[in-house]
């Protein structure tokens, strides 16, 4: 097992200056500040973390890629007094579910849409590529929305990223569904799914995300 030195205390963070920080180990600190926090590394732990978990600044945040490191000096971590309970075994579940490409090319292991919510959530969109998927809805309080219906807005599905971020053309559209229908809708959902009925012609303004 590689031997790393010990770094001083991070005076920075990208999200301000550290309220509190812990070297877990040997040149990794747990940081927190007044909005977020995450695991940094030093220059030497950045060298050592595997290609497939390895972000480019070193830095991993707390709400999700905290897990690569984690998973990256794991033997270091599963024996470290200072790992919080349930550490290593959180950072799997966590790297399999919002990290999926990352954590199948460094353990081997070979994920469904079930096992992953990035996987899942990919796997829906990519299905809907080339279709005209809501991006946001209104109640019959809106002034052009009839009792017993949902207005719709959408606009054409273009792609979708590694992380499950779609992409869309600029065209908008906007139309009226079955009320019920969109309460019972899958996430996302196209408007042909839906049988939505056109209001007007698109307009070229987009909707807000």
């Amino acid at each position: 097992m590689a031997m790393f030195p010990s770094t001083p205390q991070p005076q920075d963070t990208p999200w301000g200056a550290p309220q509190s920080a812990d070297q877990l180990l040997p040149g990794i600190w747990l940081v927190e500040t007044a909005s977020h926090g995450g695991l940094m590394l030093s220059a030497a732990r950045q060298g050592a973390m595997p290609d497939a978990l390895r972000r480019e600044d070193g830095i991993y945040e707390e709400d999700c890629d905290w897990a690569l490191p984690v998973l990256g000096f794991e033997a270091e971590f599963a024996l470290a007094a200072r790992t919080p309970a349930g550490w290593v075994q959180l950072a799997h579940d966590t790297a399999r579910m919002w990290h999926p490409d990352a954590y199948m090319a460094f353990t081997g292991t070979t994920l469904t849409p079930s096992d992953s919510y990035v996987l899942k959530e990919r796997e829906a969109y990519r299905e809907r590529i080339g279709r005209i998927v809501v991006r946001s809805a209104y109640g019959s309080w809106a002034d052009w929305v009839p009792e017993g219906k949902t207005g719709v807005v959408g606009a054409p599905l273009e792609g979708v990223n590694h992380l499950a971020q779609p992409r869309y053309g600029a065209a908008t559209y906007r139309g009226l569904c079955d009320a019920a229908a969109y309460d019972a809708r899958s996430r996302p959902v196209a408007f042909d799914e839906l049988g939505v009925e056109l209001l007007d012609e698109p307009s070229t303004v987009a909707p807000a995300a």
